[in-house]
């Protein structure tokens, strides 16, 4: 009784406050967790999930996906689709966020405006986006002919070539207005005192975006960087809207082919391990973006 009166002492009374947070965490994100995990080590098909006979087999099932030619294409897409994604909505986002930096008129509206494609429902730009590079009735299509770029009409998601060009334009709009609001938050907090002391040395715009804005953003750029990369990497409804994971496999991330696996090909041991693929390169995003905050919080 005395070690139970002295856990709630005032010191104490926080942790009362946190628990709730914990057993929600514990029940709903720790539990799934470790029962994918349990899942991904047992052989679990449409076939014997009835009969309740769940054959332990080791990590069997991640070396089948190690030689699943289809699951390597998604290791590969899924990298490919989130490295462009990142470097383009950067770029923008970066270049967006120095121009709104600027005094002029209209500024604050059109930054508003900037925010309308972030707060859209994945579902819904997936929807737009597929109707706009629609290979008859798209308006892209519509346009390129009209400026005389092509002579007849692409066949953006219906061909390989050009599928994963399609979803990673759609993405890239949608995370472009994340990177800018983000930058232009690191900007104000660079002191103007600085940029008017580089001027009167006689630095250019280039030497002062160089020598000033870029060191001093690093570590706002290190954890945009990191918190994209989660976010970017485990995209599933854009994908999934848009191709299916088609045409041919072609389109297919590691989110697409784990929910393929499990709930169109009942492989449910082979989906929850490539699910979990997935979870531990996040993981290990995680600490490294959790190493960047300490580092950024201890200087």
């Amino acid at each position: 009784m005395k070690q139970i009166k002295s856990f709630f002492r005032y010191e104490n009374i926080g942790l009362l406050y946190a628990l709730p947070a914990f057993l929600y965490m514990l029940f709903f994100v720790g539990y799934p967790i470790v029962s994918n995990l349990i899942l991904s080590l047992q052989n679990v098909t449409v076939r014997n999930l009835v009969r309740g006979s769940r054959d332990f087999i080791g990590f069997d099932n991640y070396i089948k996906l190690m030689h699943d030619t289809v699951f390597l294409r998604a290791m590969f897409n899924t990298l490919l689709f989130t490295v462009s994604c990142l470097v383009v909505q950067f770029v923008i986002g970066f270049a967006l966020a120095l121009l709104f930096q600027k005094d002029f008129s209209f500024a604050r509206p059109v930054r508003g405006l900037l925010m309308i494609p972030w707060m859209i429902p994945m579902t819904v730009t997936a929807l737009i986006f597929k109707f706009m590079f629609s290979t008859d009735v798209g308006i892209i299509n519509y346009f390129l002919k009209s400026a005389g770029l092509i002579s007849e009409n692409i066949q953006w998601l219906t061909s390989p070539a050009t599928a994963m060009t399609a979803v990673i334009i759609a993405n890239i709009w949608i995370g472009i207005p994340f990177n800018t609001i983000l930058i232009s938050t690191g900007l104000t907090t660079i002191p103007l005192e600085l940029y008017e002391s580089a001027a009167i040395d006689g630095a250019n715009g280039r030497q002062k975006f160089f020598k000033i804005t870029l060191p001093l953003m690093r570590t706002t750029i290190e954890s945009l960087l990191v918190l994209g990369f989660i976010y970017t990497f485990k995209v599933y409804d854009m994908v999934y809207v848009m191709t299916g994971g088609g045409p041919v496999n072609s389109t297919h991330l590691l989110s697409t082919y784990s929910y393929k696996l499990s709930f169109e090909m009942f492989q449910y041991s082979l989906g929850s391990s490539a699910a979990n693929v997935l979870l531990v390169i996040l993981l290990l995003v995680g600490v490294v973006y959790l190493k960047i905050t300490m580092k950024g919080e201890k200087e």
